[in-house]
């Protein structure tokens, strides 16, 4: 039996080549461009600031680098329990907001209480800023007397971030829940899977990863707002920050405190844009038809 001719290694052909060279020709100019155009802006914005005739009195009283090296210790410690608020206000959040979103999408009369009281909740939380909610329970709940509520200004001020964060993330969840279509829970019910059944098992799963991406948003947006929770009293770093500034009569430790929050939350914005690229929400209308980036 005779063998096989031995199959030629496959090579590009000439315009193959010179497709591929061209792109790479393409992608260096665009790296270079950007690069330049980046410099350029950075450059500008610079000398922009630096030539300003207040400037160097603004870098003694903002930049100062031992001001900002010995305040850091201090606004650190007040970051942690920024961070410690918002990993529980975050996990309290979750759960009240799904509860009143579930509540929101009850069907039939009985339940007719139960929307009323959640669609109020979420109207009057969310026409409410975040500082008067913060103002109202920080300093009218402890004006009750109450047996067993705490006066703690970082307890307080964390009720107030659930109470208004809920009502946002009440709505987000909602969207995700009406946005499975009805078909799904008529092929459930076909199953022989109860509603109950049929919501847990087919429609929050689908409604909560198609709204992971806004939660995550709003996950940025608390870790922010929890330096609100320094007007209580609560020795945040914000509030660690004010004492710094007024310990050394310089505005540098509210920059230090500025950096640390960024640093905090552009993880986290990261991670948003590349579960939101993962999920094929960034960037899906590249995939349309005539779709594309502006030129």
């Amino acid at each position: 039996m005779a063998s096989a001719p031995p199959t030629a290694e496959w090579a590009p052909s000439a315009v193959q080549r010179e497709r591929l060279a061209y792109r790479r020709a393409r992608g260096r100019r665009s790296t270079v461009v950007a690069l330049a155009s980046t410099l350029a802006c950075a450059a500008v914005a610079w000398l922009a600031l630096t030539s300003a005739p207040g400037w160097p009195r603004v870098r003694a009283s903002f930049f100062d680098p031992e001001v900002a090296l010995e305040s850091l210790p201090r606004v650190l410690q007040g970051l942690w329990l920024n961070v410690r608020v918002m990993a529980v206000c975050a996990v309290v959040i979750v759960v009240v907001a799904l509860a009143l979103a579930l509540a929101r999408t009850l069907r039939g009369p009985a339940f007719l209480p139960l929307r009323v009281a959640a669609t109020a909740y979420v109207d009057v939380f969310r026409g409410l800023p975040l500082l008067l909610v913060l103002l109202l329970v920080g300093f009218g709940v402890p004006g009750l007397r109450l047996q067993g509520i705490p006066a703690s200004a970082v307890v307080l001020g964390g009720a107030a971030l659930v109470l208004t964060y809920s009502a946002y993330v009440a709505e987000v969840f909602r969207a995700g829940i009406e946005s499975v279509h009805p078909s799904q829970v008529a092929a459930a019910r076909a199953l022989g899977l109860t509603r109950g059944q049929a919501l847990r098992h087919v429609v929050l799963p689908q409604a909560v990863r198609r709204v992971i991406p806004p939660l995550l948003n709003d996950l940025v947006a608390l870790s922010k707002d929890s330096g609100l929770i320094s007007i209580l009293g609560a020795v945040d770093a914000v509030r660690a920050a004010q004492i710094q500034t007024a310990t050394h009569a310089n505005f540098t430790p509210y920059v230090v405190a500025g950096v640390l929050f960024v640093l905090l939350t552009i993880p986290l914005t990261r991670f948003t844009d590349a579960l939101a690229r993962r999920s094929g929400w960034l960037g899906a209308q590249g995939a349309l038809a005539g779709a594309g980036p502006l030129r």
